[in-house]
């Protein structure tokens, strides 16, 4: 069964230097028929005008993914780190026992595109952590997140993989185990998700499949979430 979450019903939040997309219940926005999918709890689609940002603000037990699709982000945490993430790179923050954060596009003109995912942990408490890796030069199907750090990928404490797709004028066959869950965020450009059309924003529920068809006829970006049942 593949079920849409189309781009236009989605939550919004909007003021004057953010616009917020969202996919699951987060904020001010709140459907019952929409709180998540097994660990996966919030995708955002933000974008942030040049300058502006989230202040200094607290999380705690959640894995907290950022996914930069234009732009940068300055970031800066109560474990000392002050990063910098450009187009390409995406970072993983496990808040586990509680860590303080702040968020901002540090460009003059350039404005800021990103997607921020949460991901709840199999276990509370943990000691907070941080990493980050640039994923730019990947093409076709990328591992980005697991619980392992397989193939070079980040590591969350969660039974949760996320795969990044990067496809021009290619069709490609994804095997899924039917027992688990999944999830498809489409960043940017379209594909046809088993002949469906998904654009820019949608999303799908996939369950009980066991074998995806992927075709891109042009330039698309997407997130391809493995998550428990």
């Amino acid at each position: 069964m593949i079920k849409l979450r189309p781009a236009e019903e989605r939550g919004q939040f909007r003021i004057d230097w953010l616009d917020s997309r969202h996919t699951f219940s987060f904020g001010h926005y709140y459907d019952p028929r929409h709180m998540g999918l097994s660990s996966l709890r919030v995708i955002n689609d933000d974008r942030v005008i040049p300058g502006a940002g989230f202040e200094t603000h607290p999380h705690r037990d959640m894995e907290i993914i950022s996914y930069i699709l234009d732009g940068s982000i300055e970031h800066r945490d109560t474990m000392g780190n002050r990063t910098r993430l450009n187009a390409g790179e995406v970072q993983v923050m496990s808040a586990g026992s509680g860590i303080m954060h702040s968020e901002f596009n540090p460009e003059p003109e350039a404005p800021l595109h990103f997607l921020q995912i949460w991901i709840r942990p199999q276990q509370q408490g943990l000691r907070p952590s941080y990493v980050q890796k640039d994923f730019s030069d990947a093409k076709g199907v990328t591992l980005i997140v697991s619980p392992d750090g397989e193939s070079g990928s980040l590591k969350v404490h969660q039974d949760a993989r996320i795969y990044q797709l990067r496809l021009t004028g290619e069709r490609i066959e994804l095997p899924l185990q039917t027992a688990r869950v999944h999830y498809l965020q489409i960043a940017r450009g379209e594909l046809k998700l088993n002949g469906r059309v998904l654009r820019e924003g949608d999303g799908a529920i996939i369950e009980g499949e066991s074998r995806l068809t992927i075709e891109a006829d042009n330039p698309v970006e997407a997130l391809l979430f493995d998550l428990a049942a």
